[in-house]
């Protein structure tokens, strides 16, 4: 009988059956690849069902935690370090907390202490972000606030004139309740936002959804703002509110609100006191993006030409946590405020009497 194909001495038996072993072995591991990359499919999809509403959206409906030791702008001994060794951060986060210790007595003044209230009222935290970030602005790459327009620097020089706070009320020197700053007023709050910047206590954030709205209601001072989702138009340019005119819609898996039409009387600098961008010229992108079961992701840029030379952007990890928000009891007119202008007539009075011996 004549042989087709290659000369039999080419592929010995033995070869052969390697040949045959090591073609199963190949079929057996693709198997097995096969069906390694189906489950992940698999469970990437389960994931993401998790992580969606029953409408389809993104959830990211709940209460979210955004306390963090990391500061909002690099410090500027750490000018080429956008992050931290684990040592490092562990160090850095030991001096943070002593530094904010309200209990401590003994050593110098600490900063940025309200000697009014101790640790038990504080909730700073007591990490920095995950990964060991040196601040939370990203950009511009040196983590700070971009430098004041001339336009800007005259205004903050007038505004040394005056006392003034947070989200100050634009006007004449402090002479009644309508020239306090706007969180001493229990109006808006530092930290609640727009935008979101954690500060010393009630860094908690609720995030209702609906298919039409989202509403982002803070822990302080007891902000709602309701971001529409569909093709409300705007408000006209003449109409300004205290937390602006949002509007929100979906790229993907993260919620775009943009923010226009806030009051002249806000302000936002970065900061706990001070004047900052406001009013026409101030504007706000942010980013809420559901990273994993107990993450979100929020980022922010502000932009008023008249106020900095170049936008800045903010990342800020959030946590998911049990809840509930609890009720901040401020109101306008309440025992601070008496107190204030009570204190502040009393200097006048001060004021007065020592003009009158000098005469």
């Amino acid at each position: 009988m004549r042989h087709i194909g290659p000369p039999p001495h080419l592929f010995p038996l033995k070869n052969s059956r390697k040949l045959y072993l090591f073609g199963v072995f190949g079929i057996v591991v693709t198997a097995i690849c096969a069906l390694e990359l189906i489950s992940q499919g698999l469970w990437a999809q389960e994931d993401e069902r998790l992580h969606r509403t029953s409408w389809g959206d993104p959830d990211i409906r709940g209460v979210w935690d955004f306390k963090t030791l990391t500061p909002l702008q690099r410090p500027e001994e750490m000018a080429d370090r956008p992050f931290l060794t684990e040592e490092e951060a562990v160090e850095f986060e030991r001096q943070e907390l002593a530094n904010h210790d309200a209990d401590r007595r003994d050593g110098p003044a600490i900063r940025d202490i309200n000697r009014g209230y101790n640790q038990f009222w504080h909730d700073r935290g007591t990490n920095i972000t995950a990964d060991h970030r040196t601040s939370l602005i990203v950009d511009p790459p040196d983590g700070r606030i971009p430098e004041l327009t001339v336009t800007a620097q005259a205004e903050m020089g007038l505004a040394r004139q005056r006392p003034i706070t947070e989200r100050i009320v634009i006007g004449s020197p402090l002479l009644g309740p309508e020239d306090v700053g706007l969180s001493e007023r229990c109006i808006l709050g530092f930290s609640s936002g727009p935008p979101i910047v954690p500060s010393g206590n009630n860094n908690n954030v609720q995030l209702f959804q609906t298919p039409d709205y989202v509403v982002v209601f803070t822990e302080m001072i007891h902000e709602a703002r309701i971001i529409s989702l569909n093709s409300h138009p705007p408000l006209p340019s003449g109409i300004h509110q205290w937390l602006g005119d949002s509007r929100g819609r979906w790229e993907g898996q993260t919620l775009v609100v943009k923010t226009s039409n806030f009051s002249e009387k806000v302000s936002f600098s970065g900061g706990l006191t001070g004047r900052g961008g406001g009013g026409e010229t101030f504007h706000l992108i942010e980013r809420f993006t559901r990273v994993d079961e107990d993450t979100l992701l929020y980022e922010f840029t502000v932009e008023d030409p008249t106020w900095w030379t170049r936008p800045w952007t903010v990342e800020l990890p959030m946590t998911k946590t049990t809840g509930p928000l609890f009720e901040y009891a401020c109101h306008e007119g309440n025992y601070g405020m008496a107190g204030m202008l009570r204190g502040a007539r009393a200097d006048d009075r001060a004021n007065d009497r020592a003009v009158d011996l000098k005469r």
